[in-house]
């Protein structure tokens, strides 16, 4: 697919709810794979429906699926051909987990908060308010006993997770008004979803639930007072700088939102070991080029807005931020509470995020703080 689209066409259309290995064939007979498993049977192809919450060609996420579902294809020689379908075209945005589930697609891509209602802890496999950067919960994922715990988690679905890509930290959203103390948080209408929308209803806010689509027109009509997106390439697409004046750093809510991949577990088994594998090395690769994309398109959009008249960004206060952690933290404890499960992940997660701050403070910290980029 090219990346050439009308992207500024695109997003005014936006309405929905809120990411080379070819093969020899030197035989046409099946051959035993080496490791215990299928034989790999070069003579049989596979036909998939992919499902994700994204609009058809979404940028960076809807563009990943098609993406990955290329790369697949490519590798296996044609004998996986995955049909991506983007959020409405064959279920709902939010049904895609209960779709998969079901084996009426075999995979599916989104991020995991958004069944926070059925499963409380997915939102640590996704993202929460002061939690991990992109590469820390990439690194808990993979090498912190993270994914064996989404792995579990899903199991008793039928479903199998994998990283599929992160957005990065994201903004601290769009405001019709200045936020200069907690005090200003008050009474502010403000899209925010997830665990960040209670840290917002701790602190006096209220939180709105709006689909994506609805923002910019909730924005210019007073129905909300700011709202958070993602970061500066979606939020220049989808027009914010037009109607909202002061936009604020950092995204305390979303500090590096995973997404994932999930699979129809009998649909995985059915493969051969080979074409396993490249399913899995396909959605490490589209975790990696999704980050990737996101800061290479963030840091040139920002540039854009810092560009916009009247448009100001502005950083959170100390103040703010050590108040809205605190509230975070009571949040996330309660969420804790939820069943024996979550408390296992959260404990996971909280030990993880301790010894991984220990270093970021004498690594990253240190060089961001101290030396002038």
């Amino acid at each position: 697919m090219s990346k050439r689209f009308n992207r500024k066409r695109f997003f005014k259309g936006l309405a929905i709810g809120t990411l080379a290995l070819p093969f020899g064939i030197r035989a046409f007979r099946p051959v035993q794979a080496q490791t215990t498993g299928k034989a790999i049977g070069y003579d049989k192809k596979f036909k998939w429906k992919m499902v994700t919450t994204w609009p058809p060609n979404f940028p960076v996420l809807g563009e990943g699926c098609v993406y990955f579902a290329n790369w697949i294809r490519e590798m296996s020689g044609g004998r996986l051909d995955i049909h991506v379908y983007g959020g409405g075209e064959l279920v709902p945005p939010l049904e895609v987990f209960d779709t998969v589930r079901s084996g009426a697609a075999q995979i599916g891509h989104g991020a995991s908060y958004y069944w926070a209602g059925k499963l409380p802890s997915a939102q640590f496999f996704a993202s929460v308010p002061f939690g991990l950067n992109a590469q820390q919960l990439n690194a808990w994922l993979i090498s912190g006993g993270g994914l064996e715990l989404w792995e579990e988690l899903y199991a008793d679905y039928g479903l199998i997770p994998i990283p599929g890509g992160n957005t990065g930290v994201q903004m601290g959203g769009w405001y019709n008004r200045e936020i200069n103390t907690v005090n200003d948080l008050k009474g502010l209408k403000m899209r925010m979803p997830g665990v960040g929308g209670k840290v917002l209803e701790r602190a006096g806010g209220s939180p709105v639930l709006l689909a994506g689509g609805e923002i910019y027109t909730g924005l210019e009509r007073g129905i909300i007072d700011a709202a958070e997106w993602i970061g500066p390439y979606h939020d220049f697409k989808m027009g914010f700088q037009q109607i909202a004046k002061y936009y604020y750093t950092p995204g305390w809510h979303e500090l590096g939102t995973e997404l994932e991949i999930m699979i129809n577990e009998q649909a995985f088994s059915e493969l051969p070991n080979d074409l396993k594998a490249i399913v899995k090395t396909a959605a490490f690769r589209l975790n990696h080029w999704v980050l990737s994309e996101f800061e290479a398109r963030n840091s040139e959009y920002l540039a854009k807005i810092k560009e916009t008249d009247g448009v100001e960004i502005r950083r959170f206060s100390d103040e703010i931020l050590q108040t809205l952690r605190s509230y975070a933290d009571e949040a996330i404890e309660d969420l804790a509470q939820s069943d024996a499960f979550t408390k296992r992940t959260y404990e996971s997660f909280q030990a993880f995020r301790h010894n991984i701050s220990n270093w970021s403070s004498v690594s990253e910290k240190v060089y961001y703080q101290d030396i002038e980029l």
